[in-house]
C-alpha cells in the first residue's frame, strides 16, 4: 500500500540516537552508527522522531510500505522489555569495561575538592518547578553518571549552576513536561545540558530540548558528550 512514512538522511545522520528514543515504536535503530528505519509495519506515520532529530535527517515520504501493524508493535515490546529484564548486559550503556588509568600501584595524595553545589533536591523528578534558585538561574541538566566519568565535573560545570540530574533510562520517565514547567515558569539565562556518550542519554538530551522549544522562549543552550572514560567529545 501507497503510505506516509519516515526516511532519514544518512548523510545528515550524525548517530546520536535520540530519533530512536523518540519512536516509541521500535521503528528506529542505530545500525553502523547511522539511524535506519528497520520495519516499516513499526512506523505509525505520526512522526514523533521528527523534531527530536537535531540534524534535521527525518523527513516524511509517501511510498510503497507496509500498513501499521500494532499488534506486531505489542509483541516486539513485550519482548525487548524481557530481554532487558534478564538481560540488561544487551544495553551498550550498561556493558562492562575496565578503563586503565595507568595506576603505579601507589596511594595517591588526597586533596579537598569543594563541592559547587548550590541547590537542593538535585533530581529531576524531585525538584519543585518553581524556587528561588531557578531565577536569573544558569541551568545544568545532568545525565547522573556525567559527575563520576568526568573528574572535574563540579568545578568546570556544576560552579555558578543550577543544577538537575536524571537517568531516563533508570527513571524510566519522559522528563520533558517537568522540565519545560521550570523552564517556562523561572527566568532561566541558559541551559547546559551534559550527557554520556551511551544512546540512553539521548532521552534526557531529548527532553531538554523539547522543554526549551515548548518554554516559548529563546534561552542560550549547547550540550556536552561525554566519553566512559572521561573526555569531552564535544
Amino acid at each position: 500500500m501507497i503510505r506516509k512514512v519516515i526516511e532519514i538522511d544518512e548523510e545528515r545522520c550524525n548517530g546520536c540516537g535520540i530519533c530512536a528514543d523518540a519512536c516509541h515504536e521500535g521503528a528506529i535503530e542505530i545500525v553502523g552508527g547511522k539511524a535506519k528505519l528497520v520495519r516499516d509495519d513499526f512506523c505509525d506515520g505520526f512522526g514523533d522522531c521528527l523534531p527530536s532529530c537535531p540534524q534535521g535527517a527525518i523527513a516524511f515520504v509517501e511510498r510503497e510500505a507496509a500498513a501499521y501493524d500494532e499488534e506486531a508493535v505489542k509483541r516486539d515490546k513485550a519482548v525487548r522489555a524481557a530481554k532487558a529484564h534478564h538481560a540488561q548486559g544487551q544495553c551498550p550503556g550498561s556493558a562492562s569495561r575496565a578503563i586503565d588509568r595507568g595506576r603505579s600501584g601507589e596511594t595517591p595524595v588526597r586533596t579537598a575538592c569543594a563541592s559547587q553545589l548550590s541547590n537542593w533536591p538535585v533530581q529531576i523528578k524531585l525538584a519543585p518547578t518553581q524556587a528561588p534558585y531557578f531565577q536569573d538561574a544558569n541551568l545544568l541538566i545532568a545525565a547522573d553518571c556525567c559527575a563520576y566519568a568526568y573528574g572535574n565535573f563540579h568545578d568546570d560545570f556544576i560552579r555558578n549552576k543550577t543544577c538537575l540530574i536524571g537517568c531516563p533510562k533508570l527513571d524510566g520517565i519522559d522528563y520533558t513536561e517537568k522540565l519545560t514547567e521550570i523552564i517556562a515558569s523561572n527566568d532561566v539565562k541558559s541551559v547546559t545540558i551534559t550527557r554520556m556518550e551511551v544512546p540512553c542519554c539521548g532521552g534526557l538530551e531529548h527532553a531538554a530540548v523539547e522543554a526549551l522549544r515548548s518554554s516559548g522562549k529563546f534561552i542560550p543552550w549547547r550540550v556536552v558528550t561525554f566519553s566512559l572514560d572521561g573526555r569531552i567529545l564535544d
